[in-house]
């Protein structure tokens, strides 16, 4: 791809200082670009590099100052590391371009494919299923019967989308994710056995979602397991049945929801959090990686660590107690003692 400086200026709104008649091949890291290169600073503490940068290009925030000459044209905007992601973006659509029907694939006559589709190599595409105009199946990757997919989504290789689950438009899945698939429900018998519950719901990703590689949702028992528009899962997230997931929360690697619990929107959860099932979480909560939530948590904008997990700074003051344990209890023994 090439595109000019005055090109990517118009697309970011921004401010140019310098040559608009550059040509831009590629992004790269401040330290390792070169003459046809787009690089950005955002942290004040990677301002060096701008002096010994060999970039064509670029992207900083508009306030920033420099002491020392420049050689790249810069790119002022409010926000440079968002404006960057957005070149980002716009090199890797380019790249993945991809369009048509590979074969060996199976499409069956009744599914209904959009405009620029593109369907991956030994990919099913079961059943009455609905895909959206510019959306990408990648090889491997199955869609179930009477499942539906937006508008410019995209499903990488090894996904399972089961039957009659929803996919918005703008959602990107990426290998090995699983949407749909039974939820945990199983009823105890007089034996000691366990019966299988029929899970009879679908799961509805709404638009602008991201689901990371082997992050599984489960199908709801009935109704909908539901997934937010903006929500970001990591890999390796288990979302139960019959969950909800408000728009614009964000969930790191290894964290796990249990059945019914409802999460609120533009949360903050960390890495390897575990909710218990049935509990609801207020909007805007931020939660420290390896907290346990056995509880719902009503107040919105509260941060919470620990498990289980209690307030944030009141974990701290805690924490500084128990590391210091061990102390307290050899002074008490020497007291004891009277060895002080």
């Amino acid at each position: 791809m090439k595109i000019t400086a005055k090109e990517l200026a118009a697309l970011l709104e921004g401010r140019l200082e310098g040559n608009p008649d550059l040509l831009i091949r590629q992004p790269a890291r401040i330290e390792e670009a070169d003459e046809h290169s787009v690089s950005f600073v955002a942290n004040p503490k990677y301002q060096e590099y701008a002096y010994t940068t060999k970039a064509a290009l670029l992207v900083v925030p508009e306030a920033m100052h420099f002491d020392r000459p420049v050689s790249a044209t810069l790119l002022r905007v409010p926000e440079s590391y968002s404006a960057f992601g957005k070149i980002l973006q716009l090199f890797h659509v380019t790249a993945e371009d991809k369009r048509g029907i590979e074969q060996p694939s199976y499409v069956d006559p009744s599914a209904v494919l959009g405009e620029n589709v593109y369907v991956g190599a030994f990919a099913y595409i079961g059943k009455q299923v609905r895909i959206g105009k510019n959306s990408k199946v990648y090889p491997g990757t199955v869609v179930g019967d009477g499942s539906v997919i937006g508008d410019n989504s995209i499903l990488f290789s090894g996904v399972k989308v089961y039957h009659h689950c929803v996919i918005g438009s703008e959602c990107i899945l990426h290998a090995g994710v699983v949407i749909g698939s039974d939820g945990f429900g199983f009823a105890p018998q007089r034996d000691g056995s366990f019966e299988k519950v029929p899970q009879l719901g679908n799961v509805v990703l709404e638009d602008r979602v991201e689901i990371g590689a082997n992050s599984t949702i489960d199908r709801a028992t009935m109704g909908s397991t539901l997934i937010r528009k903006g929500v970001k899962l990591d890999n390796l997230v288990q979302i139960a049945h019959n969950v909800e997931i408000g728009e614009n929360t964000v969930i790191a690697a290894q964290s796990g929801v249990s059945g019914s619990t409802k999460i609120g929107k533009n949360c903050m959860i960390g890495g390897q959090v575990g909710f218990v099932g049935h509990i609801t979480i207020a909007d805007g909560t931020r939660i420290n990686a390896q907290s346990g939530i056995s509880k719902s948590i009503k107040e919105k904008g509260k941060a919470w660590n620990g498990a289980p997990a209690f307030e944030y700074t009141d974990s701290l003051r805690s924490y500084s107690v128990y590391k210091n344990l061990p102390a307290l209890e050899k002074r008490v023994s020497d007291l004891e003692k009277g060895n002080i």
